[in-house]
């Protein structure tokens, strides 16, 4: 039983798998770091009010929240594009052919 879990681990690279998910996890807290006490505070004296976490723009009585979305969006970008050069440099030494 223990011979077969270890050779599951080893043909699905699960290791790899949970290394992978940890590193990520830290590099999720690291660009959110960066986007809300470098990035953001650049930008926030070019929003109203001064204050980006609370940035909201009102029509009437629905109030929008845009300031907290617009951390989110930068976060998402800056880590897309880091999975995106990770990824192209490892597809760089594998050669994809479309079917």
């Amino acid at each position: 039983m223990v011979k077969d879990f270890l050779g599951f681990l080893k043909e699905y690279k699960v290791i790899a798998l949970a290394i992978a998910f940890i590193m990520g996890s830290a590099s999720t807290a690291l660009v959110k770091s960066l986007v809300e006490n470098i990035i953001m505070p650049i930008i926030t004296p070019f929003i109203p009010g001064g204050e980006w976490k609370t940035a909201k723009f009102s029509i009437g009585p629905i109030v929008i929240g845009w300031g907290a979305f617009l951390g989110e969006c930068i976060n998402f970008t800056i880590i897309a594009f880091v999975v995106f050069m990770i990824a192209k440099k490892i597809m760089k030494s594998q050669k994809v052919e479309k079917i």
